[in-house]
């Protein structure tokens, strides 16, 4: 029989390092750590670190800002929290859904780019019996929805290039999707015309942070029905609720 301990196996060092730099970047979530500073914390190569590192990043559980490495927003699917909000902030994003939710009698959602992916982090649905019901802390595809189209439009251009590369390689569909996404970054506005589901609308806008990604959005989601004539109202509506969320001195185009 095998003596050597489950530490030792190369599948659980991993997961241990793994988990050991979640655990030092969110201790220290107000300052950020650099790539330099993990190997010492956790007693792993820098080369190990610096893969798993990228890994994370690439899964929404790091996010990397000027060369540290902060908590991500994939965190929130494991936590069941709308991410790392202050208090006050957490509550001005409720806040907004629910006025958004209200005004227009549709369903609100405020969801998180996680790696290549879309996550909806919090949902207000209205009274209506046939409404917009979208999951909450599910990965879903950043296209052709509504929220994933302003985090590809706003997303660093190189990796927004390496996405399309893996994702739509027919370079026709390519560059009909990067027109679409200047148009976005432009106007601050995203639409999901029925793209996903023949029935449903939906409308989503950025949530900016001067010098950080986007990674929130902000929108409405519908029966196109009831959508489709008056979606230009809802994204003014939409829009000018993002911006009010956003720091000031982030801008759009």
């Amino acid at each position: 029989m095998a003596t050597a301990s489950m530490e030792s196996t190369p599948e659980h060092r991993t997961v241990s390092r793994v988990m050991a730099i979640l655990e030092a970047v969110i201790a220290s979530e107000s300052t950020g750590l650099r790539l330099a500073d993990l190997p010492d914390m956790i007693g792993a190569p820098k080369s190990s670190v610096h893969g798993l590192a990228r890994g994370l990043v690439a899964t929404g559980y790091l996010r990397e800002h000027q060369g540290r490495y902060f908590q991500g927003p994939a965190v929130a699917m494991l936590t069941g929290r709308a991410g790392q909000f202050p208090a006050a902030y957490h509550h001005a994003l409720r806040h907004a859904l629910e006025q958004l939710s209200k005004a227009w009698n549709e369903t609100a959602v405020l969801a998180t780019l996680a790696g290549d992916s879309v996550v909806n982090l919090d949902v207000v649905e209205p009274d209506q019996l046939i409404r917009a019901s979208p999951p909450v802390r599910e990965r879903c595809p950043l296209w052709p929805g509504s929220y994933g189209k302003v985090f590809l439009a706003f997303m660093d251009p190189r990796r927004r290039d390496a996405y399309l590369r893996c994702k739509h390689k027919d370079p026709r569909e390519q560059a009909r999707i990067l027109a679409e996404l200047e148009t976005i970054r432009e106007s601050g506005v995203a639409f999901n015309r029925g793209e996903i589901n023949a029935d449903l609308y939906g409308v989503a806008s950025p949530i900016l942070s001067a010098g950080v990604d986007v990674t929130l959005a902000i929108g409405v989601a519908g029966p196109a029905s009831r959508m489709a004539g008056r979606l230009d109202d809802i994204a003014r509506s939409v829009l000018e609720t993002a911006r009010g969320l956003s720091n000031p001195g982030a801008g759009m185009g």
